[in-house]
């Protein structure tokens, strides 16, 4: 084992796309490849449905809207419910107002969530139907349909 790489659990992937840090947008992204945000975002971001896309919010970047991506990279601020369908990875300055819906997540100490983390393995759970590339509001999970599963 001593000679063999650690293999990384997220794609390494180019980013093809890059919103600078005196770049604001309002409306909704949507995207394929690879997109890293430096700005600041009022609008859902959503990848192409199918694909293997991966989204870096950086630590000066800001998405106020839902994101919906197969691999997620937040050290940054998100206000707005995040969809992971295969990879989450929180750092440490990873601030998130609302809540994360993953099926595999790396947090380091000091990332915060304020909401639920509610894992899931299905890509109906985290992508639903979409419309457009957005979920329908039918399919998104409501807070009173999950089990609550806080410890008293």
């Amino acid at each position: 084992m001593l000679g063999k790489k650690k293999q990384s659990r997220r794609p390494a992937g180019n980013f093809d796309t890059l919103i600078s840090a005196k770049t604001s947008i309002k409306g909704d992204v949507f995207f394929s490849g690879g997109l890293h945000v430096d700005g600041k975002i009022h609008g859902k971001v959503v990848a192409e449905e199918g694909s293997n896309a991966v989204l870096r919010v950086s630590e000066v970047g800001e998405v106020e809207g839902d994101i919906v991506a197969p691999h997620v990279i937040v050290n940054g601020t998100v206000h707005g419910d995040v969809y992971a369908a295969e990879h989450l990875e929180l750092a440490s300055k990873a601030s998130i107002n609302g809540n994360v819906y993953y099926n595999l997540i790396e947090m380091a100490m000091g990332a915060a969530v304020n909401g639920s983390l509610v894992h899931q393995q299905e890509p109906r759970g985290l992508l639903g139907k979409q419309e457009g590339g957005v979920m329908s509001q039918q399919d998104r999970i409501e807070p009173e349909e999950r089990i609550n599963a806080d410890v008293e």
